[in-house]
């Protein structure tokens, strides 16, 4: 049986914490699948399509990462999927507070599915995407933020 996890998120922007996540837990899961959720509560800077386009050119060589999106809980996209964890990053503890509450309810919907929480690196800590997107919105360089294969002036038009 294979290890299948998803990584759920916004991802709006996809960040270089969100990449270094997904390429250090390449080497725990068979395959990791990005998952863009729906959000109410957050209006999003990037389209649906543009986030799909732009993690889809960051993991376009590694058959590993499937990229997709979801409409409803996390637990049914990985019922559906075959997914038994979800991937998430930590930053700071009020992230493992906040992940910590959402594991154990999911955990109490779907006991089959583990939450596995993997720390940014250091380096990564002051990273958001809630930074990232406002350095955007005054046209600011966010190169340093972002994968280096993502080339956002196919995506700021």
């Amino acid at each position: 049986m294979s290890k299948i996890a998803v990584f759920p998120g916004s991802f709006d922007p996809f960040t270089i914490g969100h990449e270094s996540i997904v390429h250090r837990a390449a080497e725990l899961f068979d395959k990791i699948i990005i998952a863009i959720g729906h959000n109410e509560n957050k209006k999003a800077f990037f389209t649906l399509s543009q986030r799909l386009g732009m993690i889809k050119d960051v993991f376009q060589n590694e058959p590993q990462v499937e990229v997709t999106h979801f409409e409803d809980l996390t637990i049914d996209l990985c019922r559906r999927v075959g997914a038994k964890y979800i991937l998430r990053g930590l930053r700071t503890s009020a992230d493992f507070e906040y992940e910590r509450a959402i594991a154990q309810v999911n955990k109490m919907m779907y006991p089959e599915l583990e939450s596995v929480f993997m720390l940014t690196l250091p380096e990564h800590t002051s990273i958001n995407s809630t930074i990232v997107r406002e350095v955007l919105k005054y046209k600011g360089d966010v190169s340093k933020f972002i994968p280096a294969s993502i080339d956002l002036n196919k995506y700021l038009k």
